[in-house]
């Protein structure tokens, strides 16, 4: 399955190029034979908190019919980044995953929101995870710094995940923790990590590229530098199935002396 990694300059505050940008990247990575797509973190306006109110949209809103008929027109698996969407209790920091026939296949809330970008002063955290199917395996999302919380991607692996995507805006001065936890999250986890991240920068950082896709084995089969891109890699779900036969590290688990 050949995934397409949107490494795509995210304008802060415009939506309107935003949009331009993501769906130029879209139809490149469509023409090019991708099955999935994936979008970097709040790429529709950045983290343009001063101006949340007018960047928030409802699950159905503009942002979300826009991605559902992009899978749909580019018939790929869409994995939308994240954008700021409206629920009962708050703005959450969103993922939504459309299949190639425009059915909303995954809803994911960022679950761990960072002090350092103050986004836990504007946003409000999701409560939920759950694994999807994406043809013939299956998937998880977590955004950005999800990625520091194993516990997310262990859960998405133990419910059978074979990849995990990480949209991100992930800035230049810890560019180094971002690859080193992309590789240990597949590591330890047996699974694909597709992390997706932006360049450009906002009023407050710059933001470092580096997309990655890393397999079971930890090897890296797809990096990106520091300028916008589309990368591509080929993912063999078989290779899972393989590496966690080979080394059942799941079935050596201790989970009643973890005490999590």
């Amino acid at each position: 399955m050949r995934i397409a990694l949107c490494q795509m300059e995210v304008v802060q505050g415009d939506r309107a190029g935003n949009k331009e940008r993501a769906e130029a990247m879209i139809r490149k990575a469509a023409s090019a034979g991708a099955a999935v797509v994936v979008l970097p973190e709040m790429w529709t306006c950045g983290y343009d908190f001063s101006r949340l109110s007018e960047h928030t949209e409802e699950v159905d809103g503009p942002t979300g019919k826009q991605l559902q008929e992009w899978a749909r027109r580019y018939r790929v698996w869409l994995v939308g980044g994240s954008f700021p969407v409206s629920f009962e209790e708050g703005v959450s920091n969103t993922s939504l995953t459309y299949s190639p026939d425009g059915t909303l296949v995954n809803l994911y809330r960022k679950l761990h929101l960072i002090g350092l970008m103050q986004e836990d002063r504007y946003l409000t955290p999701g409560n939920s995870c759950a694994t999807f199917s994406l043809g013939s395996g299956r998937a998880g999302v977590m955004i950005c710094y999800d990625l520091r919380f194993p516990e997310l991607a262990r859960t998405y692996a133990l419910e059978g995940a074979s990849v995990i995507f990480v949209p991100a805006q992930w800035p230049v001065q810890r560019a180094d923790h971002w690859k080193a936890l992309i590789i240990a999250r597949a590591i330890e986890n047996q699974a694909y990590v597709v992390g997706v991240n932006m360049t450009g920068h906002n009023d407050r950082d710059r933001f470092a590229g580096g997309s990655l896709a890393v397999d079971p084995w930890g090897r890296v089969v797809a990096e990106g530098g520091s300028e916008p891109a589309v990368l591509y890699a080929d993912l063999d779900f078989a290779l899972v199935n393989e590496v966690r036969s080979r080394m059942p590290v799941f079935r050596d688990r201790r989970p009643r002396a973890y005490r999590l």
